[in-house]
């Protein structure tokens, strides 16, 4: 549907929308009551079976935020939905189901007026189907990396995809990192003037992924982080915000401390995102941050406890940028680490990317290579330099290490795994507390 075939704001749901919420509904109180899982993904499924449009007819008349890239979705969707729940209601996937049908489910779920906000989170691959389906206030553009290797396309491809879909959405305002060389390519792809861009300085190293120009392969004529193309002409950005050591700078220059539960500098940046995304919808900064100071955990990373006596922190990493970032997140001192791998469908069968991630770091502490890919993992480790032990289950490898507080970082299936055992028994501990990342 076009925008100009679009009813206005406040019609009547039509009957078939109507009955695909319905539908929708009753779909995710029977997967919840049969305990076949949340009801997300299978209830999005059946509502866009019945009315393709879904999408469309419920975010008419709202203002909607939309959060992609590779890492950091969920945290900055959840950062945004605090936000502007400091003003509004507001409809949010901010759980992690950010494909179409996770979209979908969110706004089916939701009993709020049809004209609040919506903050919604959108994978890298579903954000061009999103932009069609929603007339997007803004549209937040964290970074691009490689991820899912067998099943995903290399990230060129997303530039293309995203500078197409923008370009299709004149709209909406583009919060973008300016540290970011692919996000600045798709982003300028589509809008060459930086028209309706809010640049956002984040201190990001994406380097590891962008080599050459995105744009045109040739190398970079600057050195990283002020990389700029000689041949081209595509350079970095001047930001209008900037996330400091625990800080936060907005276009008018008021510079506001930054303290979250949540650790590390990669949290103060994804605030700042949140804050710049806000702001195009009068939520002034300091509210944004004072909000998303109140998020200590996000749908179970950074999740803090306690099992069989043994205190635990769980982190996500699900690609060679999110492990770099998460490794820079681990406190310092002689603590053990357990490292959790699959290879599910969700994590991507293909593990070569372990020879990016710089696990050398970690030289000197108690490791343990857990997860089914714990064998890929200890060889990885052994060239690493890297003393472990190996031990396939990673809570049972946290509980046999004891003592110390031990940090369990895993991938995607992995993680969800041992998130549902730790929250079996979950007792909460005192959150961890930054007013800087490391």
């Amino acid at each position: 549907m076009r925008s100009s075939e679009r009813p206005p704001a406040g019609t009547a749901l039509p009957q078939r929308a109507r009955i695909a919420v319905l539908a929708g509904r009753v779909t995710a109180m029977v997967s919840r009551l049969t305990r076949r899982g949340g009801g997300m993904t299978i209830s999005g499924h059946v509502a866009l079976w019945l009315d393709p449009a879904l999408i469309t007819h419920l975010t008419r008349g709202r203002p909607v935020v939309v959060v992609s890239g590779t890492n950091g979705k969920t945290t900055t969707t959840r950062f945004v939905a605090a936000g502007l729940r400091a003003r509004h209601q507001v409809v949010t996937n901010d759980s992690g189901a950010n494909l179409v049908s996770g979209v979908a489910a969110a706004l089916l779920a939701s009993t709020d007026p049809r004209t609040c906000p919506a903050a919604l989170e959108v994978d890298e691959f579903a954000l061009p189907a999103v932009l069609r389906a929603t007339e997007a206030s803004v549209v937040v553009l964290l970074n691009l990396s490689r991820d899912q290797l067998d099943r995903g396309s290399e990230v060129s491809a997303h530039v293309r995809r995203w500078a197409t879909a923008l370009a299709a959405a004149p709209t909406a305002v583009v919060v973008a990192n300016a540290d970011d060389p692919l996000v600045c390519a798709a982003v300028l792809g589509a809008r060459p003037d930086g028209t309706a861009v809010r640049w956002v300085a984040t201190g990001s190293r994406r380097g590891v992924d962008v080599p050459l120009c995105p744009r045109c392969q040739a190398a970079w004529a600057t050195p990283w982080p002020m990389w700029a193309c000689g041949a081209c002409g595509l350079a970095r950005p001047t930001p209008a915000w900037t996330a400091h050591e625990g800080r936060v700078t907005g276009p008018g220059g008021e510079d506001i401390a930054v303290q979250l539960a949540l650790p590390g500098q990669v949290n103060v940046a994804n605030a700042a995102m949140a804050a710049a995304a806000c702001d195009v919808l009068s939520v002034p900064p300091s509210v944004t941050l004072a909000a998303a100071s109140s998020v200590d955990e996000v749908a179970g990373r950074y999740l803090r406890t306690t099992y069989d006596g043994v205190g635990v922190r769980l982190l996500l990493g699900k690609n060679p940028a999110g492990w770099t970032e998460v490794l820079d997140l681990i406190e310092p001192g002689a603590g053990p680490v357990v490292l959790a791998v699959n290879a599910g469908v969700a994590d991507g069968v293909d593990v070569s990317w372990l020879w990016d991630v710089p696990f050398e770091q970690l030289r000197g502490r108690r490791v343990v290579a857990t997860g089914e890919r714990s064998e890929d993992l200890s060889v990885r480790l052994h060239y690493a330099g890297v003393e472990h032990e190996r031990e396939v289950d990673p809570v049972r490898a946290a509980v046999r290490l004891g003592g110390a507080d031990c940090e369990i970082v895993a991938n995607y299936t992995a993680f969800t795994q041992v998130r549902a055992r730790l929250r079996a028994s979950h007792r909460p501990r005192t959150p961890y507390v930054t007013t800087a990342g490391r």
